[in-house]
C-alpha cells in the first residue's frame, strides 16, 4: 500500500468517525436537557469537535452520580412520609387559591410544606450579619450546624470561628460543611482546615473533587447553600458567604469592590425544614445519619427560640403578631424537577402590580424569561436589579444579552453602582410574597448548584425584603433603552457568544 493510499484511508476513516460522532451526538445530547442547552452543546460538538467532545464528556452529563441521586430520592420519600400529618399551609393563614397551588407544587417536588416561622430580622449589613451568627453560636447549648458555600478564616470571620471553637470546648457538637471547589481557591485553605480539625470541629467538604482518593465527579457542580442552625431552635440563611466582603482580593480592596448580601434569622417550625436539608447534605458527605427535630404543629406548645437564644442584632419580632407563612424550597442536581425554577416562574405569573427581582446573575431559561416578559406586557411594573458591572466578565456579557428583550417589554433594569457587587438574591411579588436565599436567576442555579430559597407570605418578612429592595432603588440608576441600543458591535458580539456558552450545562 502506497503512502498516498494510506493517507486516503486515514482521511476516510477520520471523516467516517467524525460523522459517526455527530450522528450519535444528535441523538444523545438532547436527552433530559433544556433546548437552549442542547443547542449550545450540539453547536460546540458539530463545529468544534476537538473542543466540544472533551468538554461534553467532562461537563455534559445532566446527572450527578447515582449515589447522590439515590440519597435525594430516598430523603424525599422519608420527608413525604414524615410530613403526612402536616398541612400544606398553616391553618392560621388565608392563602389565595393561586398561591396555594404554588405551595402545593413546591411540596410535591420537595416534600416540604409551608409552615410558620418567627422573623428576627432581614439584614443587609455584611458585618452585622456575621456578628449576628457569631452571637448565636456563643449562645449554643447543644449543637451548631453550619453549611456555607464559601468559607475563609480572615479578619472579618475570625470571631465566628473562635465562637465555634469556644462552643466545642463547652461540649457543643459542631458540624460544618463547606464546598470544596468554592472555598479551596482562597488563601490559607489548608491551614484553615487543619485548624478546625485541631479545634475539634467536625468538618467535611461538600462535593469534593479528589480523584486520587476515588472522589471524582463533574467539576462544575457546587453546593451553593448558606445556612446556620443552632440547637435546632433558630437558624440563619440567605445569600452571604463566610468571608470578608472583598473576597480576599487586593484588587477588589483597591478599587472599593465589596459584596452586598442579605440574611434572615428565623425560629419556629421552619427550622425543622432547614435541619432536614442539612441532614441530607451531611449524610451525602459522611454516611452519618443525624437526628432532626419534628415539626411542632399549630396548637401545640412551642418553645420559642427567644426562650433560649435572645434576639441578636435585628428587629425584635412580634411573637403575637401576624404569622409568617414560610416554605423552604431546596433545589439542585439531586432533584430532577427544578423546584426553584418551577416555583419562581409560577410566582412571576402571579404578579399583578409589581414584580421586583434582585439577582447578581440573571441568565434565565426560556420559561423564566417568558414569565418576566409576560408580566411586563400584562401591565405589571417589573424591576430587575443587577450590578452595573458584574464581578465575572462572562456573566456580565451573558446577562446583558437579555437586556434588549427585557427593555422592549417595558422592564425597568436598575443598575447598582459599580464597583459594588449586588450579590443579594431575592424578589417580591406585589406586597404579597417574597423569596430570598442562595439561588440566582440563572441556569447554573437551576441545574448545577444545590440551593435553598425561602418563600414567605404574610407576617413581616415581605415588608422587610421590600424595604431593602427600595433601598437598592434609591442608589441605582435605570438603564436608558436609547443609550443601550447604541452599544458597539464588539459588545453585542461578546454578549451573543457568552449567552451561548452560558447554556453549556
Amino acid at each position: 500500500m502506497t503512502s498516498i493510499s494510506i493517507a486516503a484511508a486515514a482521511s476516510t476513516t477520520f471523516i467516517v468517525l467524525e460523522y459517526l460522532v455527530k450522528i450519535v451526538a444528535v441523538g444523545v445530547v438532547p436527552e433530559n436537557r433544556r433546548p437552549s442547552s442542547s443547542t449550545a452543546w450540539l453547536l460546540a460538538i458539530l463545529f468544534v469537535p476537538v473542543v466540544g467532545i472533551p468538554l461534553f464528556l467532562l461537563l455534559g452529563s445532566p446527572y450527578i452520580n447515582r449515589r447522590r441521586a439515590r440519597i435525594q430520592a430516598r430523603a424525599n420519600e422519608i420527608l413525604a412520609k414524615g410530613t403526612e400529618a402536616v398541612p400544606s399551609e398553616p391553618e392560621s393563614l388565608s392563602i389565595s387559591r393561586e398561591l396555594g397551588g404554588i405551595v402545593e407544587l413546591s411540596r410535591s417536588l420537595t416534600a416540604l410544606p409551608m409552615v410558620t416561622g418567627t422573623n428576627y430580622g432581614v439584614l443587609s449589613d455584611y458585618r452585622e450579619s456575621i456578628d449576628r451568627m457569631t452571637a448565636l453560636v456563643h449562645q449554643a447549648q447543644e449543637s451548631v450546624c453550619v453549611e456555607i458555600y464559601i468559607m475563609a478564616r480572615d479578619t472579618t470571620t475570625e470571631a465566628f470561628f473562635q465562637a465555634l471553637e469556644d462552643a466545642v470546648r463547652r461540649g457543643v457538637t459542631v458540624r460544618l460543611l463547606l464546598d470544596h471547589m468554592g472555598s479551596r481557591k482562597y488563601p490559607g485553605f489548608r491551614d484553615f482546615l487543619r485548624g478546625m480539625t485541631e479545634a475539634g470541629i467536625d468538618w467535611h467538604l461538600m462535593l469534593p473533587f479528589l480523584p486520587l482518593r476515588g472522589k471524582a465527579r463533574r467539576i462544575d457542580l457546587r453546593n451553593h447553600r448558606k445556612l446556620l442552625i443552632v440547637d435546632g431552635k433558630t437558624a440563619v440563611m440567605g445569600s452571604q458567604n463566610l468571608i470578608e466582603s472583598t473576597y480576599g482580593s487586593a484588587k477588589n480592596l483597591e478599587i472599593g469592590r465589596h459584596w452586598h448580601d442579605i440574611s434572615i434569622q428565623l425560629s419556629g417550625e421552619i427550622v425543622s425544614s432547614l435541619e432536614a436539608i442539612f441532614a441530607v447534605d451531611w449524610y451525602s458527605e459522611t454516611d452519618e445519619i443525624i437526628d432532626i427535630h419534628a415539626y411542632r404543629l399549630e396548637g401545640e406548645e412551642i418553645v420559642e427560640a427567644s426562650d433560649v437564644l435572645p434576639n441578636v442584632h435585628g428587629p425584635t419580632p412580634d411573637v403575637g403578631g401576624p404569622v409568617n407563612g414560610v416554605q423552604l424550597i431546596p433545589s439542585g442536581p439531586g432533584f430532577r424537577t427544578d423546584p426553584n425554577l418551577r416555583a419562581f416562574t409560577s410566582l412571576m405569573y402571579m404578579a399583578r402590580e409589581r414584580l421586583a427581582i434582585v439577582s447578581p446573575y440573571f441568565v434565565p431559561d426560556e420559561s423564566l424569561l417568558a414569565g418576566v416578559i409576560t408580566a411586563a406586557h400584562r401591565g405589571v411594573r417589573v424591576e430587575l436589579y443587577v450590578s452595573e458591572v458584574a464581578d465575572q466578565f462572562m456573566v456580565d456579557r451573558a446577562q446583558s444579552s437579555y437586556y434588549q428583550a427585557l427593555l422592549d417589554a417595558g422592564v425597568h433594569i436598575m443598575l447598582y453602582p459599580a464597583p459594588a457587587v449586588l450579590h443579594t438574591k431575592c424578589f417580591i411579588v406585589d406586597d404579597t410574597c417574597a423569596v430570598l436565599g442562595s439561588s440566582n436567576m440563572d441556569m447554573r442555579s437551576f441545574g448545577l448548584n444545590y440551593e435553598i430559597s425561602l418563600l414567605s407570605y404574610g407576617g413581616d418578612i415581605v415588608g422587610q425584603v421590600r424595604e431593602i429592595i427600595d433601598d437598592y432603588a434609591r442608589v441605582s440608576t435605570q438603564l436608558d433603552p436609547h443609550h443601550w441600543a447604541r452599544r458597539g458591535v464588539v459588545r453585542r458580539y461578546t454578549e451573543s457568544v457568552m449567552r451561548l456558552t452560558s447554556a453549556l450545562q
